[in-house]
């Protein structure tokens, strides 16, 4: 893997080419040039190619001739960028950017282009942005690379953006840039060829200028790299990412970039997991990445949110939005309380949240006191903009309390308020416009303090079987979960009616009945399941019946009590290799995408943290006097597994479903698994 520290050609250069400029206004590097204007007024050499125009440098070596050239912005058609990309790299220039479209995305000759320009990466070592990207922003550098109308007005910020689309790159940008933020560096990263997320993100871990990250992804083409990267990244600084594809996109995606979206689902629980903050859509994303640009709160797993509101309508909506992220806002202490009622009116609500009535000069002491509470880790505020009955910019300095953030959300209109806002910012506390906004950014702040507290959960190689492979009928699928210490329900395996008799008789019933036979996976929908058979007469039925689906060998099963059934599975995704899920309702749980994934291996810890974030969750909490889940059970069964698809390259997949809830623990009541192609598994890493 490339070094991070080779982009600085491109994202800090000294100087650059614009190959194909021209003095034509509406051509792309009509436009680039005037980008790039602020960058020559800065001192940098900047050099204008184009053999066709004599005013201008006729080869990208007469341009480096006339001083240094470290990029090389090509802006000619699809077909020559290769060539001109090759003269780049002669010419000494260290990256390039490939602006046009016509590569992979318009399939085709398309296809062609884009390998040409992969192969001169290949050989030369030239680093290439693109193809079919807008380009980047570097403020702090004076480089606007880009042809997009209005990036001159970008302030530089601490916030960086990656982006999968070079139109997303520039619309978060100006949307940063509205909220006061502005960015520190902006990538397009388009067909990524060369310059992927990964790249960038290694990139960004040691740039003084960013203190916050915004992903955007669409389609991710080596998954362990991304997860690694966002890892690293987010231990020094946070992410939030946004992921797109939460519905049918993949045709238009692929018309995009050329490259099929991954699955959402699966990405977001990856990022997740590596420390990402995550986000529905662009406004949460400036909302989230802005505030943890200013402040991250310090680590815990069950962080404490006061909320203080000067007026109760917006208050009403910040707390609703908070809980439907599952926010903890706990009842304030009786000391804290004691001291509010000093400075309020005693008709106001002061328990959490605490609503001031129209704010008064006791604001920020209302703050202070709320933020020193012990169970308080983070303050969200809001009020709208009253300048004569309160300074707000210092009331919330005023109420500051070490290591407890505040995101304040300032309301109204006109310059006034948003110089306000500016000022804040300047202070040091994050704000938003509107209680949305206040609220995604406390929910980033608890989500990055949890993932923060997370990594002290240490995954640690246990024994599990090893070179498993080839068919697996039930029983022996079930023989692996006995010996991962997964709980089976007590069963014989019979070749004949009198086994089966027998085995009834050793049992007891009611039992269930189902053909065993490792090339049937759903055994129910070819009448291969018979349950509650409870008698001889009732067990020769089922047997007649089975036999009329060509069954020569049964297991009985002792029938397990009724409880919640769940289903638990590890299986390799294309992208990210071993992952882990479970859901509620057996059959039914991807249906409802109601699934919680992980990556494996995974520690017992984390994985007992997996049926909290299901939708249906409070069934397994003893719902209308059912079973209630031990999640460290289920931690410990679903971490085994995981260990043993990572440490056996023969298998594909390990699906226990239903694995029952039952008032004595959880029960394995059917397990499949599925091995791999032999020259697939033979070729596979062991974390594939």
């Amino acid at each position: 893997m490339t070094s991070a520290r080779s982009l600085d050609a491109l994202f800090a250069p000294k100087g650059i080419a614009v190959v194909g400029a021209s003095r034509n206004p509406a051509k792309l590097g009509s436009a680039l040039a005037r980008s790039l204007g602020g960058f020559a007024a800065r001192g940098g050499h900047l050099a204008l190619v184009n053999g066709r125009d004599d005013s201008m440098h006729p080869s990208m070596r007469d341009a480096a001739d006339a001083g240094p050239v470290d990029l090389a912005m090509v802006c000619v058609p699809a077909a020559a960028c290769a060539g001109v990309l090759a003269e780049a790299a002669g010419a000494g220039a260290g990256a390039a950017v490939v602006c046009g479209g016509g590569f992979a995305e318009a399939g085709g000759s398309g296809v062609g282009y884009q390998e040409e320009l992969a192969a001169v990466v290949a050989e030369t070592g030239i680093r290439l942005l693109g193809p079919n990207t807008s380009g980047f922003l570097a403020p702090h550098a004076g480089v606007t690379a880009s042809f997009v109308p209005g990036v001159e007005q970008v302030r530089p910020g601490r916030v960086a953006v990656v982006a999968a689309s070079g139109g997303v790159n520039h619309a978060l940008s100006f949307l940063l840039t509205e909220a006061g933020h502005g960015v520190s560096l902006a990538v397009g990263l388009g067909n990524a060829v060369d310059v992927s997320a990964p790249d960038v993100l290694d990139h960004l871990a040691d740039d003084p200028e960013t203190a916050a990250v915004a992903l955007h992804v669409e389609s991710v083409a080596d998954g362990p790299r991304l997860v690694d990267a966002v890892r690293r990244l987010s231990a020094r600084r946070p992410v939030v990412a946004l992921v797109v594809g939460r519905h049918d996109v993949g045709a238009f995606a692929a018309s995009h970039t050329g490259a099929l979206a991954t699955s959402w689902r699966t990405t977001r629980a990856a990022l997740a997991q590596a420390g990402a903050v995550l986000v529905d859509d662009e406004r949460e994303l400036v909302d989230a990445v802005g505030a943890l640009a200013v402040a991250r709160a310090r680590p815990t797993r069950d962080p404490g949110v006061g909320v203080v509101t000067a007026q109760a309508g917006p208050g009403l909506l910040l707390l609703d939005d908070l809980r439907g992220r599952r926010a903890r806002v706990p009842e304030l202490a009786g000391a804290t309380r004691e001291v509010l009622a000093t400075l309020l009116p005693p008709l106001t609500f002061q328990a959490n949240p605490v609503d001031t009535g129209r704010p008064g000069p006791e604001l920020g002491r209302v703050f202070h006191a709320v933020a020193s509470d012990p169970q308080i880790d983070v303050v969200a505020g809001y009020a709208l903009h009253e300048p004569d009955a309160v300074d707000l910019i210092a009331a919330a300095r005023a109420g500051r309390v070490p290591d407890v953030p505040v995101v304040l959300g300032l309301g109204g209109t006109g310059d006034a308020v948003v110089q306000g806002r500016r000022d804040l910012l300047a202070a040091g506390i994050a704000v938003a416009s509107d209680p949305r906004g206040v609220a995604a950014g406390i929910g980033a702040l608890l989500a990055d303090a949890r993932a923060w507290a997370r990594r002290s959960d240490a995954v640690v190689a246990r024994q599990v079987p090893t070179g498993i492979g080839g068919a697996h009928d039930e029983d022996q699928a079930k023989g692996l979960l006995d010996r991962l210490g997964i709980v089976t329900v007590p069963r014989r395996v019979c070749a004949s009616r009198a086994e089966a008799h027998a085995a009834l008789a050793e049992l007891g019933g009611p039992v269930a009945v189902k053909i065993l036979d490792a090339a049937v996976l759903h055994k129910t929908e070819v009448g291969g399941v018979h349950l509650g058979i409870a008698d001889p007469a009732q067990l020769d039925a089922a047997l007649d019946r089975l036999a009329a689906i060509g069954a020569d060998r049964y297991l009985v099963e002792r029938m397990a009590p009724p409880g919640v059934d769940l289903v638990l599975g590890a299986r390799r995704d294309p992208v990210f290799g071993p992952i882990l899920l479970l859901g509620l309702g057996g059959t039914t749980a991807e249906a409802l995408a109601d699934v919680a994934i992980r990556l494996a291996p995974l520690a017992p810890g984390e994985a007992a943290r997996m049926p909290a974030e299901l939708a249906g969750h409070t069934l397994l909490d003893g719902w209308r006097g059912g079973p209630v889940l031990d999640p460290a059970e289920l931690g410990r069964a679903a971490s085994a597994l995981g260990d043993l698809l990572v440490a056996n390259p023969g298998l594909d997949e390990i699906e226990v479903n239903p694995l029952r809830l039952t008032p004595d623990g959880l029960v394995a009541l059917d397990a499949v698994v599925l091995s791999r192609d032999p020259e697939e598994a033979a070729d596979a890493r062991p974390d594939q």
